[in-house]
């Protein structure tokens, strides 16, 4: 539980600031997917847009852990 903690934390803060300077310098109703305009409302491209870039950071958080285990710790049969 910590460590899922230890990285769900940290990516929540980043994705916040990293959705502040997104959206601070797009305009929700100007993206396009796949070449066709969103037609999501700004509420649900906000939404949207918050996990995904929580999706990334928490990915990112994921790896720095696990490469900070030992190659004992990886191979352990324990879990924690």
């Amino acid at each position: 539980m910590l460590k899922l903690i230890q990285v769900l934390w940290p990516s929540f803060l980043v994705a916040g600031v990293a959705e502040i300077i997104f959206f601070t310098v797009v305009n929700p109703q100007e993206l396009y997917l796949l070449g066709e305009p969103v037609h999501f409302s700004p509420t649900a491209t906000y939404s949207i847009g918050f996990f995904g870039f929580w999706l990334v950071c928490a990915a990112s958080s994921l790896t720095t852990l696990f490469f900070q285990q030992t190659a004992a710790e990886i191979n352990s049969t324990e879990t924690d």
